[in-house]
């Protein structure tokens, strides 16, 4: 069949069709992602692990070597690249261009099982995941408010502003930029403890034994079914004041007793300046595969809802150049981030 000779010979089929796939083509050409980068996913395996206290030293030989020996046992290994810093260390596994990503995964926590046993018991389990091209933010934003200071700007972003943005479609993760943690703080008294025979580790495991809910199965109440709990949770600093420790010779004494307690914030690891002023900010980032422009659009709409939904916080979209950034001394933190913009 010539199809040119049956085009000419009945135009109007042959229009209709061309206009259609024309339509069709535009319209999906629209419903097309639109991204910066294409996701990319590099056979490359990041292990993070953390060990409170220790330095890079210690490090070196009781976490980073033994990880680093069983990785090269793996096949198809190209490169392995260590960094430490105090308290934790990153090795990044680099396989070779045709190895797959999830095969390689699934590899390397294998061989972290493995050796998990020889590594310190204090230590935190090591975290595994993979390098990706859509782990890079999208948006920041920097939230301000006259009536709430630093802490309650951090807990605002935390609960209300991450809840409702991981809503959208399309985010990965809502990451808050500087700000501060809430904490506890106990300081204790070592002359006063040595005087009562109380050692540290016998505070931490009353601690522990107390800061937890049991449950305790269940109970007929009234003809029906109740489930009974045994609650040891405290929600303020002076119930935690007045957790009682046993003493060697059967006495008890509070825990304010033994230390001053106070409810104040972490010590500062990040800080962010925006034009020389300590801001708080939130950096939004997507899934893979999703549209950079929808997802900032989504974005955009969730926080002109939260807006309007709390009228005395300022969220507003950072378009200032990163040279309007200032670092901060060290003294004023141990690790110094800026806002990108």
């Amino acid at each position: 069949m010539n199809v040119s000779a049956w085009s000419i010979r009945n135009p109007v089929p042959a229009v209709l069709l061309f206009a259609l796939l024309s339509f069709l083509g535009i319209k999906g050409f629209q419903a097309l992602g639109i991204q910066n980068f294409p996701d990319i996913e590099l056979p490359t395996i990041i292990v993070n692990a953390s060990l409170e206290g220790a330095d890079p030293e210690q490090l070196e030989s009781e976490v980073a070597r033994k990880i680093e020996n069983q990785l090269a046992t793996i096949n198809g290994v190209k490169h392995l690249r260590t960094t430490l810093t105090d308290s934790s260390a990153s090795i990044a596994a680099e396989f070779d261009i045709d190895k797959d990503t999830e095969i390689a995964l699934n590899e390397v926590r294998n061989a972290i099982d493995t050796i998990r046993a020889n590594l310190p018991s204090q230590m935190n389990d090591p975290v595994v995941s993979k390098v990706t091209t859509s782990g890079s933010p999208l948006v920041t934003f920097t939230v301000a408010a006259p009536n709430m200071d630093e802490e309650a700007l951090s807990w605002f972003v935390d609960n209300e502003i991450t809840r409702e943005l991981m809503a959208v479609k399309g985010v990965g993760k809502v990451s808050r930029v500087g700000g501060v943690n809430r904490e506890v703080r106990i300081d204790l008294n070592p002359a006063l403890m040595a005087g009562l025979g109380v050692t540290a580790a016998d505070i931490s495991n009353r601690l522990g034994q107390m800061q937890q809910d049991a449950p305790g199965g269940r109970g007929d109440v009234g003809g029906g079914i109740q489930s009974v709990r045994t609650l040891g949770r405290v929600g303020t600093a002076a119930e935690l004041g007045a957790i009682e420790i046993p003493l060697s010779n059967g006495r008890h004494v509070r825990l304010d007793q033994l230390a001053t307690i106070r409810d104040t914030v972490a010590e500062r690891s990040t800080h962010a300046l925006l034009d020389g002023k300590s801001v708080v900010g939130f950096q939004v980032t997507r899934v893979r595969g999703a549209s950079e422009i929808d997802v900032v659009e989504g974005v955009r709409a969730a926080v002109a809802q939260l807006s309007s939904a709390y009228p005395q916080v300022q969220m507003g979209k950072l378009t200032t150049p990163l040279s309007a950034f200032k670092p901060i001394t060290p003294a004023q933190c141990t690790y110094c981030t800026k806002v990108p913009p």
